[in-house]
């Protein structure tokens, strides 16, 4: 669905090697936060049963990136 401005509704986050991250798991909500940030920390909260996906979707994107970087520039 696109906003006022005409993109599409998304929170983007940058996170960079300098950027403080924090996970902690939330037992009695059976899922984990993830802190992005101090001053003004962005949270995001995944529930247990989508772990797996989370890191696997992280891991594929890894992959890719590390392929297209290893074959060098296209001409």
């Amino acid at each position: 669905m696109a906003g006022p401005t005409g993109m599409r509704d998304m929170v983007h986050i940058h996170i960079t090697d300098s950027l403080p991250i924090q996970a902690r798991a939330l037992p009695y909500a059976d899922r984990v936060e993830i802190r992005f940030g101090r001053a003004f920390p962005v949270a995001l909260i995944v529930d247990r049963a989508a772990l797996d996906r989370l890191a696997g979707a992280i891991q594929t994107g890894r992959d890719e990136l590390d392929a297209a970087t290893s074959k060098g520039p296209e001409v």
